[in-house]
């Protein structure tokens, strides 16, 4: 059985030094709004019990009204940040999205939530064979493996997904909620930037 919304929380990871971006990326204006600003919008109707947000710098997203968490382990990268969410979150599950992720899609999110069972640790799309791990549901059976990770200095997302129970979302699987995989772009630098001004004005004009 599906888990209830209820027993869902979502964090927002804010981290990361956007050293390609030359800025901040959380507050750089898609749209007339701010990337974060427009993740959360997008998340807001899951029915999740809370939304809460992972950063480092909290003075700089206070205006967002949200509950805001500093990384337990510093320095420890995303995986430190989804350690953080599972640790601080108080649902069984947490739903993690990167701020830099301006398509997010409430339909593609609803429809992973319907993938999430007692069975499964973790469900997670993938594009070209490859988990996006900052657009995943986790539930706090996670955070043993990943502390132990964290521990050991192993940074990379994915390398303890092997020692849990997953569940991959493949294009075939998502295609009617996102078919061209907009969902899981992600922007580092100025001209991916661009690309997606781009793309909005195309939407917008469609």
């Amino acid at each position: 059985m599906a888990a209830s919304h209820s027993a869902l929380s979502l964090a927002i990871i804010a981290g990361g030094q956007s050293r390609r971006m030359g800025r901040d990326k959380a507050f750089v204006e898609l749209g007339g709004r701010a990337l974060i600003e427009r993740v959360i919008q997008r998340s807001a109707d899951l029915g999740q019990a809370e939304t809460i947000l992972i950063t480092n710098k909290p003075a700089d997203y206070a205006h967002l009204g949200l509950p805001m968490h500093r990384d337990i382990l510093p320095d420890t990268g995303s995986l430190g940040g989804i350690y953080t969410a599972l640790v601080k979150a108080t649902s069984p599950a947490v739903l993690v999205l990167a701020c830099d992720m301006p398509f997010i899609n409430a339909d593609l999110l609803r429809f992973m939530l319907t993938q999430l069972d007692a069975d499964t640790d973790i469900v997670v799309p993938r594009v070209d064979g490859y988990p996006q791990a900052l657009h995943a549901i986790y539930q706090k059976t996670c955070i043993a493996p990943i502390r132990a990770q964290l521990e050991a200095n192993r940074l990379k997302i994915i390398r303890f997904y092997d020692q849990m129970r997953v569940r991959y979302l493949d294009e075939t699987d998502y295609a009617e909620f996102d078919p061209v995989g907009g969902s899981f772009a992600n922007l580092n630098t100025p001209a991916e930037l661009e690309q997606a001004r781009q793309l909005l004005r195309t939407e917008r004009s469609s």
